[in-house]
């Protein structure tokens, strides 16, 4: 998945020129007044309920009234945010903006012409990471269980220590957030919902886990409605694993412009055989340390 092709990298930061509110899908702090979405405050109790009854009724008045108590849930998760959710989208802004005038440039094992998916990250991360965020590539990992397969996943991560009183808040940097969640076989009904998802998520990890749950109940729905099987791969639990498994937290330490292969690869320590011990007449080398000696 990391290797996207350029093509797909291109159309990514082509897009950001049509308009930052429909690719991070957020308003700014202050304007959106909450009371257009007041049933978002009974979230936890309306998605739960959606989630485990698996004996409602199918009728169209039914379904029509599912479809848009979800998409109003998924608007008001969207809608609210904060003041350092707000500064870290604007940062994020910024360098995707540097890196679609500066050009992204694979430093992979085997580059990709346009760059790649995973280049990407880290070039958002460096610049994020000079804008002064503690900003940094998180891989999540995950063991299979009877309900879901093994996976991992890597997205970026910020921590941020500014505020003490409410401790560390940890805000997820998703450069490809829509597309986790398409579906080829999906309603019209679905689709709409994720065509709301911004293609950059930039939030609280607490607002991603409502999102998730969200989308994961709407696609839940949506398979029971077509009585086709939901993928694994498409459960709450496979989807939550994605930022919420056990993180490995790495830093993205850029290639030098002067380094080799020669560089990169290091030479193996020369042995001396026994059998050339008659013709150099010792085995010891500079200032009388003894060479290494291995039998061939």
């Amino acid at each position: 998945m990391d290797r996207q092709n350029s093509d797909d990298i291109m159309k990514f930061l082509d897009g950001m020129a049509s308009s930052d509110d429909v690719l991070f899908g957020f308003l700014d702090e202050g304007n959106h007044s909450p009371e257009d979405y007041s049933d978002a405050g009974n979230f936890t109790a309306s998605e739960e309920s959606d989630a485990d009854n698996e004996d409602a009724g199918c009728n169209s008045e039914e379904n029509k009234t599912f479809w848009q108590e979800q998409e109003q849930l998924l608007q008001a998760t969207l809608y609210r945010t904060s003041s350092i959710e707000t500064k870290i989208r604007q940062a994020t802004k910024e360098a995707l903006r540097e890196v679609k005038s500066k050009g992204l440039q694979c430093v992979c094992r085997n580059p990709v012409t346009g760059g790649c998916r995973s280049c990407l990250r880290g070039e958002v991360s460096s610049r994020l990471q000079d804008a002064g965020y503690d900003c940094v590539i998180s891989k999540s990992k995950w063991r299979s269980s009877h309900e879901i397969p093994a996976g991992e996943h890597e997205y970026l991560e910020i921590l941020d220590r500014s505020g003490s009183k409410k401790g560390e808040i940890r805000v997820v940097v998703e450069l490809s957030f829509r597309a986790e969640f398409e579906m080829s076989r999906g309603s019209e009904e679905y689709k709409r919902l994720v065509g709301i998802l911004p293609e950059v998520y930039v939030g609280k990890y607490e607002r991603l886990k409502s999102l998730i749950k969200i989308l994961c109940t709407a696609a839940k729905k949506c398979m029971k409605e077509k009585k086709m099987h939901l993928g694994p791969w498409r459960k709450h639990k496979y989807m939550q694993a994605k930022w919420h498994g056990t993180s490995e937290r790495k830093s993205m330490t850029p290639v030098s412009e002067t380094e080799t292969e020669e560089d990169r690869c290091p030479k193996a320590k020369q042995r001396v055989s026994m059998l050339q011990y008659g013709l150099f007449g010792s085995l010891s080398t500079g200032m009388g340390h003894p060479a290494a000696v291995a039998v061939v």
